[in-house]
């Protein structure tokens, strides 16, 4: 049995969490979000804990245990205190300006950056080159903050490029001169 799935899920007072055998549905003050469950796990409520189970012991279902607590207590999170990740854009003249429902990133080449802002996140761009991203759904905000990295990595020379707030660059030296 999983050890990750025996662990309780421990349910706020603002937040409302509703399921039958497919689907649950969890509301908070941030926003609302659902899912599929698969019909071998089992939930259970008591009062503001929330445990999940197994149905049936069978090898390969067992390793969906500790997955779908893990999505439902990053929903119940989510819903409740929302999830923040920072990008900090290093390198001249790089920067990043929110305009409507877009973002635009002048990443140093010959155009503009536009990149769509999806309905459950908001960006706030601070000092033209930290990008703070906030969102209830963890799976979207990563997939996103990932797409926008994906427009300049981080490269081990300069150490330019899109980075994640505190994250290490391991440097490389560059050639050895004669």
């Amino acid at each position: 049995m999983s050890r990750i799935g025996k662990l309780p899920i421990v349910i706020p007072d603002n937040v409302d969490v509703n399921w039958n055998d497919s689907e649950i549905v969890i509301k908070g003050k941030f926003g609302t979000l659902q899912t599929k469950i698969p019909e071998t796990i089992g939930i259970q409520q008591d009062n503001s804990i929330l445990k999940v189970s197994l149905k049936s012991e069978a090898r390969n279902l067992r390793s969906l245990h500790g997955l779908y607590r893990t999505l439902i207590n990053n929903m119940v999170i989510g819903v409740s205190e929302q999830f923040q990740l920072t990008l900090i854009l290093k390198g001249v003249g790089y920067r990043a300006v929110v305009q409507g429902k877009e973002l635009i990133l002048n990443l140093g080449y010959s155009h503009p950056v536009k990149v769509n802002i999806p309905e459950p996140i908001s960006v706030e761009v601070v000092q033209n080159t930290t990008i703070n991203l906030k969102s209830c759904d963890k799976e979207l905000l990563g997939l996103f903050a990932s797409n926008i990295r994906a427009w300049r990595q981080p490269e081990p020379y300069k150490g330019k490029g899109i980075l994640y707030k505190d994250e290490q660059i391991i440097r490389k030296a560059g050639k050895a001169g004669k």
